[in-house]
């Protein structure tokens, strides 16, 4: 009989990828490697997650490791966070949520948005937040009119300043606009609100963003893990990606210091079940920003907590770190790649630590985790007898 453990702490380094995908041109990718690409452009160093096997995936070698370390296919139609995010916890996405990159949202769909909010739309095209922001905020302070806008992803946002148009304003528009994009023809993965404050040529975006996903589109590992009492927390975004469903305590995050943070908290708290944490400053602020050098401070800020983190859990806590995605900060464009993730598993009291083998699917992650709790599900293949 395996090793069971009361705590599983699951940190997903949002976009993180480590390239080799086998179908990556179907994607429009090629030869695309987030870390790697990084470290190269960069000279970065990451001596702390190295020693966890990441460099060992990196660059395909067999260094001595403190933990189990592999790499996961994703099987799902799609390259984006709630694709990754659900197949991680069970949920093969077959059919890709639309876009609206090349055209905007129809003219339907911002005249109903219009009607039902009271304000006028602006933008209504693909671009960076930071820079549509840029372009059109002073406009929108003079209006009031929202700014609408899309990108790579299946994403609506909206943008407006909080001294013109109040959070709880803009959390009701998005409310109206996730209603809205229900609809077959319009649906799309997530609504994200995006406040920002300060004046023209000096905007800055606040912490108080909120996504409004869809519902998943059927019972994952979170649901089954609330249903047999386990508890299940969330850390950063995990609450708005999966809509909150399967989830028992909701912890936001301003950024990835400040998750790092709260996985710290949560240590320290009495707990049986899942803590499930996402760190998304990686993708949100560097690599659609085609920003290797601040992607670069992002993993050295985690590499320089993790050994702390590491200390602090019990011999009955299981750490996983992986990815949901890729976004190359070297990559032409301004989308998400398609890569395999990492895949590291630490416990301190693992006496082999090595490589295993390439993971099939994102699932096997989630059907470790129902199968450390007797618990079981379809998709994904447990790895956790082969942790000793």
């Amino acid at each position: 009989m395996y090793k069971k453990y009361k705590r599983i702490f699951l940190v997903v380094l949002d976009s993180v990828g480590i390239g080799k995908a086998h179908d990556e041109e179907k994607f429009h990718d090629k030869n695309v490697n987030t870390v790697l690409h990084t470290l190269e452009k960069t000279r970065g160093k990451l001596p702390n997650l190295g020693k966890m096997g990441l460099l060992n995936l990196v660059y395909n070698r067999f260094a001595p490791v403190d933990s189990y370390y592999t790499r996961a296919n994703c099987i799902s139609n799609g390259k984006d966070t709630l694709t990754g995010h659900l197949e991680m916890m069970g949920v093969k996405t077959e059919k890709p949520l639309k876009t609206f990159t090349e055209t905007g949202f129809p003219k339907e769909l911002i005249e109903e948005l219009e009607e039902k909010t009271g304000r006028k739309v602006i933008g209504n095209k693909s671009a960076s937040g930071t820079e549509i922001i840029a372009e059109l905020g002073e406009e929108h302070m003079k209006t009031g009119s929202i700014i609408v806008y899309t990108s790579a992803d299946s994403v609506l946002q909206i943008a407006a300043h909080e001294d013109i148009v109040p959070l709880e304003e803009l959390y009701k528009i998005c409310s109206i606009a996730r209603e809205i994009t229900k609809k077959e023809e319009w649906k799309v993965g997530r609504i994200i609100a995006r406040p920002f404050i300060g004046s023209p040529g000096n905007f800055t975006r606040t912490s108080n963003r909120h996504d409004y996903a869809l519902d998943p589109p059927c019972e994952t590992a979170l649901d089954i893990l609330k249903e047999n009492k386990f508890d299940v927390l969330s850390i950063g975004k995990i609450s708005d990606i999966f809509n909150n469903s399967g989830i028992t305590q909701i912890t936001k995050t301003k950024d990835n210091l400040d998750g790092i943070n709260k996985i710290k908290e949560a240590i320290n708290k009495e707990f049986t079940g899942l803590c499930f944490a996402n760190l998304n400053d990686f993708d949100s602020k560097y690599g659609h920003r085609r920003n290797p050098e601040g992607y670069m401070e992002a993993l050295e800020l985690v590499d320089n907590n993790i050994e702390s983190i590491k200390k602090m859990l019990k011999s009955d806590d299981l750490l996983i770190i992986t990815a949901d995605h890729g976004n190359d900060p070297t990559a032409k464009g301004t989308d998400h790649t398609r890569e395999t993730v990492p895949v590291l598993i630490y416990n301190k009291d693992f006496k082999t630590p090595t490589r295993l083998e390439d993971l099939e699917t994102f699932a096997s992650i989630g059907a470790t985790i129902l199968d450390n709790f007797n618990l079981k599900m379809a998709l994904g293949k447990t790895f956790l007898e082969k942790l000793k």
